[in-house]
Parts: C-alpha cells; structure tokens; sequence
C-alpha cells in the first residue's frame, strides 16, 4: 500500500482534508489539491495548487505525478462549491455554467487526465464524491442538484466501461455534513424579490442542518471503505441519514416522498410568509 498514489482533488478543508488525511494514515502517498495549494505542515499528506476548470493546470498535475512516480492509483474527485438557496431562474445562465464548469467537467476534467494511465497499467480506482442530491430533488438549488445528478449518471457510465480493464469507479453520496462549504456557498446573481422570504429562511434551516450534520470523518470512512473493496459498489451512502434517504427514494411511494421533502424544508411555511 505505501507505494500507491492517490489524488485527492479540494483537499484544503472539509471532507476532502479528511479522506487525505484517512487515506495516509492508511498507507497511500497522498497528493491534496486546492486552488492556492499549501505546504504540507502538520497534514500527512502533500498539497499541490490545482485548478479542476484548467485543461493546462490538470495535464501538468497528472503529468508531474507520473513523471515523480510513474503511475497513479486512486483519484478522489472531491472539488466543488455549493450554491446559496435561491430560485432556479435566480441563476444566471453564465452562472450556472460556472456552476457546473467546477461540479461537473472538472471532475470529467481530471477523471479523463487519469485514465489513460490507469488502463495502461490494468488498476486503478476513482471515487467520485456526490451527495444525496443526486438522487433527490433540491428545492431552491436546482442547479447544484443537477450537477451531482450528472456526476451520478457518469460515474456509473463511465464504471461499466472502465471495469474490465481493471478499474473501478464509485459514488460516495452524503447528506449534511459538518463543514464550510455553505459559508463559501455562490450566491444567485439575479436576485427576484418573489423569492426573497424564501431564501433568507431556507438558508437560515441549511445552516442549522449543516451544523448539526455529520463530521467529515464520517464520509472519508466510507471513502475507505470503498476503496479497499475488493467488489465495490457503485454506490455508497454516507452517514445515517443518507443511508434513510436512500431508502426512502427507493422505497416509499412518490407523493409521500414529495410530500416529506416540502415538509422537512418548510417550503410551503416559507412560501405563505413571503405572500404575507
């Protein structure tokens, strides 16, 4: 194990520090990423400056990795921001390309820079971190829901194609977790006065269910977990309530679902407020 590489792409903080930080301490050479890249300090891992939207910033990571060390092994494809409750015509439509330039392609971006030498050398492994929105509608973040339901539909395209060539590809979907990703969250561009009772509360409940969320540890556990299968799953959830969400999707009728999500995220409450 010591001699295997792992990227982990937006690594500085939150469940992408984490998994580094997991997957060092479980034998891997770990290369974190972020934006402005750091020194490695007290982490067990090195980190690099990447930029996921970059096709030039990409070909020099993978480039220099295997010129360092000749193969890579694990890719987590972690990088990402979230959206701040808003109204899907809030968003622009250069904003939700933006969006999906980071949640979405970047993730293609360094998955198709790492594929090729993982298919020359028979193995690798490529765990790609969604969330419960990719399988469950998201009320005033549309646009952050749909780039995890297209990183949903990839992955497990792209894990038929790439699995008899000795590579795997995973999902690891969790629910609310513990982090900072709301506080650097993008606003709507388009702001509409229609939706404004709306956005303040529902920002407001995100926060308190961000809070009392998981830690990150939780979801670099089932990153492990996954990655040390020997017969892994497409799909891992992450954390208990992921896991009955999960559930539910699959097995509670559609109006009970619709009618508990508009429930759990007082949308109706919210929508008579803003008529007020």
């Amino acid at each position: 194990m010591s001699s295997k590489i792992a990227i982990v792409t937006g690594a500085s903080s939150g469940i992408g520090k984490a998994t580094a930080e997991r997957l060092a301490h479980a034998g891997y050479r770990v290369y974190g990423t972020s934006r402005r890249g750091g020194v490695m300090g007290s982490r067990p891992f090195s980190m690099l400056p990447l930029d996921v939207t970059s096709d030039a910033s990409v070909e020099a990571l993978v480039e220099e990795l295997l010129r360092q060390h000749g193969h890579i092994d694990l890719l987590v494809n972690n990088a990402g921001f979230g959206v701040a409750p808003a109204g899907a015509e809030e968003v622009s439509i250069e904003q939700a390309r933006s969006i999906f330039e980071t949640n979405y392609f970047g993730l293609v971006r360094m998955t198709s820079a790492v594929v090729p030498h993982m298919r020359s050398q028979g193995s690798g492994r490529i765990i790609n971190i969604s969330s419960v929105l990719g399988f469950l509608p998201a009320p005033y973040m549309a646009h952050y829901a749909a780039t995890k339901h297209a990183v949903e539909g990839y992955s497990e395209s792209l894990d038929h194609e790439l699995r008899t060539r000795g590579i795997r590809v995973s999902l690891i979907e969790p629910a609310y977790t513990n982090t900072q990703f709301d506080s650097n969250a993008l606003e709507a561009d388009t702001p509409l006065d229609e939706y404004r009772a709306v956005r303040v509360g529902l920002s407001k409940l995100v926060r308190k269910l961000v809070e009392a969320g998981d830690k990150p540890e939780v979801v670099a556990d089932v990153v492990l977990e996954a990655v040390s299968a020997a017969n892994p799953k497409i799909r891992y959830t992450a954390g208990k309530l992921a896991h009955r969400l999960r559930l539910a999707r699959r097995f509670a009728p559609a109006a009970l679902l619709d009618m508990g999500i508009r429930r759990d995220l007082l949308l109706d409450t919210f929508t008579r407020a803003g008529k007020i």
